[in-house]
């Protein structure tokens, strides 16, 4: 999946796949990217119940990621794991694009 736009990692994918299950929805994962956090930008996961017409997909093991055209601007070439810490456990992407960032993990700036 190196040519893709975005890439779900394997943990990611079984991470959504067991959070869907437990909630009884389909296994499709939205990443937004809204303006705010500590260092402009900041990225939102939810569970989708559709995949909108103009999303760009990345499927792995029957788990759809997906992102409007607008978010994936500043998201092309990421990926979006699901890792485990000390600190806990969370969905995080490796963004390219991304000029700086902020200890939470959650907020970049471009």
């Amino acid at each position: 999946m190196s040519d893709a736009a975005i890439d779900l990692t394997p943990s990611a994918a079984e991470r959504v796949a067991t959070i869907a299950t437990k909630q009884g929805k389909p296994a499709i994962l939205r990443l937004s990217v809204e303006g705010g956090g500590c260092a402009g930008f900041q990225y939102r996961f939810g569970l989708a119940d559709v995949v909108e017409s103009e999303d760009e997909v990345a499927e792995r093991d029957g788990v759809r990621l997906v992102v409007d055209p607008v978010s994936l601007d500043l998201v092309r070439g990421s990926a979006v794991d699901f890792v485990k810490s000390l600190g806990g456990a969370s969905f995080q992407v490796t963004n390219p694009n991304a000029a700086s960032g902020c200890g939470c993990g959650t907020s970049f700036s471009i």
